[in-house]
């Protein structure tokens, strides 16, 4: 690495950790219902949503009532989303008359971006329309990211709260998110990425005449468009000229603000933030890494903030940090490597974009897998194996460092009861987290919503392994190709969105199965938390004592790291000796796949 990577990398990790106090007590602020600098403007409007949608702002829900309205409007808004893809060929702001999603294409999208997924199989300048990006994908960026802050408020309270029933109202917790919190900012960040280039119109694509045409090879078409195949069964395949390209537009700059701030990641182009009507510039670059961690890890504060300890709060950011900066570390590392495969090159661009490098490639891959943005600036399958196995560990912690919005969050919390809960027994004594006691109830919900995703991975893995459809979709032999399976269901039921690339989703196995893991790895893990939630809650708050576990020191914080750790490695550790381990050594050897 140069001097100029050292500066960007301290210069990112600096205003991360700067700017986290400031937005975590904004946060607090907001949700907790007092005034802001943004109350005289929006509090009217907040007011006019209530009394629009019938909402009582001041009557909350029990847990069970909150996971209903959480599950409701998303279902509700699958089905919304699904209908508007199948019927955009006949709705306006459609200048290149894209044709009508196919109901599976349809449906996995619709379950991707309603779950905070954003997982894609297909390209979004071939296949969507400006009016189906704008006012179904782009909106549920946002709605989906207030769904996840939503369950995050609702823990908190129950974590806070003592001899309650409820935890609050969905209805209000979204709306505030959506107006205090995710339009401001994006319409900064909007207003910021279109200066510098990102496009933002709605003009219909323009042709481009190529400096020097291209031949290839197509096959051959009848007077109906049928392929023509020969006496053999071959295709018959004719010569095609290229002299232009299309040169695709659209409003892409207020989706991609959204797409990291809301740790979305889907891209309006097919090739995501590696496209560079997306990501044209180092600057553009930065400000969409900054923009992905921002709000999870000013959530952490604000986390602190309503508990009543902000010391706690900053142990597991630091212990998110320590994990982001561990594994960044271990991939640069990897990615610096000679690599015999391609005669020793250094450094790795293969599948890297020119104007960024190879730094702020790999900072990219594993800001973006850490919170479950999905976001990509370059194509995680061309990493070195053990460069790649670091997003892939990444998805495999379920998004955990610093996470995505509201996901991240309550996802570490799941691991600090189970620590709690084993510091507990090795002393004898009922374990205590913030002045409540975990029992068995809490504990149990706790491993089922760890067990959820893990188990969505492995098992989806298996099948599309042993499958004929599943390994139809393969880019890749051997333990490459292992990896590339592993990736998408790690993807998928993380809700994490980004693709290892290699791998062909766009098929009725893939777009079932990984939108089934999609939909489990997100209202599984949420009817588990929530059910937590409402228990602690319903609990009296006791006192501290001699005997109980403190959660505010570094103590806390190196079991913490290590039950992460643990956990994940025993979960996966055959899985990825199997791909990118084998596949690192055999690299060794000068043998690829």
């Amino acid at each position: 690495m140069n001097v100029n990577d050292w500066v960007q990398i301290g210069l990112y990790f600096g205003l991360l950790i700067g700017l986290t106090p400031l937005l975590g007590g904004y946060l607090a602020r907001v949700f907790q219902g007092e005034r802001t600098l943004l109350s005289p403007v929006l509090a009217p409007v907040e007011a006019l949503v209530y009394r629009l949608g019938g909402t009582a702002p001041d009557e909350e829900m029990s847990w069970q009532r909150y996971f209903r309205a959480v599950l409701v409007f998303n279902v509700l808004g699958i089905v919304s989303l699904m209908a508007l893809q199948m019927t955009q060929g006949h709705l306006p702001l459609n200048p290149q008359q894209f044709p009508n999603v196919p109901w599976v294409l349809a449906l996995n999208t619709a379950v991707s971006f309603i779950t905070n997924t954003n997982w894609q199989a297909y390209a979004g300048e071939s296949t969507m329309s400006y009016f189906t990006q704008m006012t179904g994908l782009a909106v549920h960026n946002f709605l989906s990211a207030a769904s996840g802050i939503g369950v995050l408020l609702a823990v908190t309270r129950g974590l806070k709260r003592a001899a309650a029933k409820t935890l609050g109202n969905f209805w209000v917790d979204i709306t505030r998110c959506t107006l205090y919190v995710m339009l401001p900012l994006s319409v900064v960040l909007a207003l910021a990425l279109a200066s510098q280039g990102v496009v933002q119109n709605f003009k219909a694509y323009l042709p481009a005449a190529l400096v020097e045409p291209q031949t290839t090879q197509v096959q051959k078409m009848d007077d109906k468009g049928n392929p023509v195949n020969g006496p053999d069964g071959k295709p018959v395949m004719v010569d095609q000229t290229v002299d232009t390209q299309s040169i695709p537009e659209g409003p892409a700059a207020s989706q991609i603000a959204i797409k990291h701030l809301g740790t979305n990641g889907g891209g309006f182009f097919g090739q995501n933030s590696a496209h560079p009507f997306e990501n044209p510039t180092p600057l553009t670059n930065f400000l969409e890494m900054l923009g992905m961690v921002l709000i999870p890890a000013g959530l952490v504060y604000m986390f602190g903030c309503m508990v009543g300890d902000k010391r706690h709060a900053w142990c597991l950011f630091a212990v998110m940090l320590v994990l982001l900066l561990g594994e960044f570390g271990v991939a640069m590392w990897a990615e610096s490597q000679p690599n015999p495969v391609t005669a020793n090159v250094v450094p790795q661009m293969e599948g890297k974009e020119q104007r960024f490098g190879v730094m702020n490639s790999v900072l990219f891959a594993c800001a973006t897998t850490g919170t479950s943005c999905g976001a990509v600036n370059a194509m995680h399958d061309s990493f070195q194996p053990l460069a790649g196995l670091m997003p892939l560990w990444n998805l495999m912690l379920g998004c955990i460092v610093f996470g995505g919005v509201g996901a991240g969050l309550y996802g570490i919390l799941m691991h600090v009861l189970i620590v709690v809960f084993i510091a507990g027994l090795m002393v004898g004594r009922t374990p205590e987290y913030l002045g409540k006691k975990i029992q068995a109830w809490e504990a149990a919900w706790a491993v089922v919503a760890i067990l959820v995703p893990n188990s969505l991975i492995l098992l989806g893995s298996a099948w599309a392994c042993s499958s004929t459809a599943g390994l139809a979709g393969l880019g890749n032999a051997g333990p490459h190709g292992l990896s590339e399976i592993f990736y998408g269901y790690a993807s998928a039921a993380n809700n994490n969105g980004s693709a290892f690339a290699g791998l062909s989703p766009n098929s009725n196995f893939y777009n079932l199965t990984l939108g089934a893991a999609m939909f489990l790895g997100r209202f599984g893990v949420i009817f588990a938390v929530l059910a937590i939630a409402g228990s602690m809650a319903a609990k009296k708050t006791v006192p501290a004592s001699a005997g109980t576990f403190p959660v505010n020191g570094p103590t806390f914080a190196v079991v913490l790291l290590g039950i992460i750790i643990i956990v994940g490695a025993l979960t996966f550790f055959p899985a990825l000796c199997l791909g990118p381990i084998v596949e690192h050594g055999l690299m060794v050897l000068g043998r690829t796949f």
